[in-house]
């Protein structure tokens, strides 16, 4: 099974009630069975949201407890990406996912960039909660961008 960010299906799951539709990634798993997953949505926040950002690192600091998911008005939203990481491991484990497709920089999603924490547009390197949750499971996580999803997603279908 394939995990996949909801919003590159094209749900509006986006924090601004929008989705990140990527027909490439729609097209590539046709016919093959995927699961989407919105990890802010499963931590209980609404959509829309206010956009939210890691401060003070990244997704394995958020998880060790030394970086918090701060909104852009100042709200933590730690906890409710925390659970929805959380979230999003156990529905991996339970469907047995092998490869997990994330939308890069996301502070939930990210693979290897995400936003600076200072909502100025600006990445750093790092990943997301959900990302960091996914990979210490064990689940291997790429991003709608990775050069060699073809191959990866072939890889995966074959087996």
């Amino acid at each position: 099974m394939i995990m996949i960010s909801a919003c590159l299906l094209g749900r509006n799951c986006k924090y601004s009630g929008g989705n990140n539709k990527n027909s490439r990634i729609i097209d590539l798993l046709r016919d093959y069975p995927v699961l989407p997953v919105c990890p802010e949505e499963l931590g209980g926040l609404p959509t829309p949201r206010l956009p939210a950002e890691i401060t003070n690192g990244d997704g394995s600091d958020v998880i060790s407890g030394v970086a918090r998911v701060i909104s852009s008005r100042g709200d933590d939203f730690t906890r409710h990406f925390s659970r929805g990481a959380e979230k999003v491991k156990e529905m991996a484990k339970k469907h047995q996912v092998s490869l997990a497709i994330l939308k890069e920089r996301s502070p939930s999603c990210g693979v290897s960039q995400i936003y600076d924490g200072t909502f100025s547009g600006q990445t750093v390197p790092g990943c997301g909660v959900t990302t960091a949750g996914l990979r210490k499971a064990g689940v291997k996580v790429i991003s709608e961008g990775d050069p060699l999803l073809e191959e990866i997603v072939s890889a995966v279908k074959e087996r």
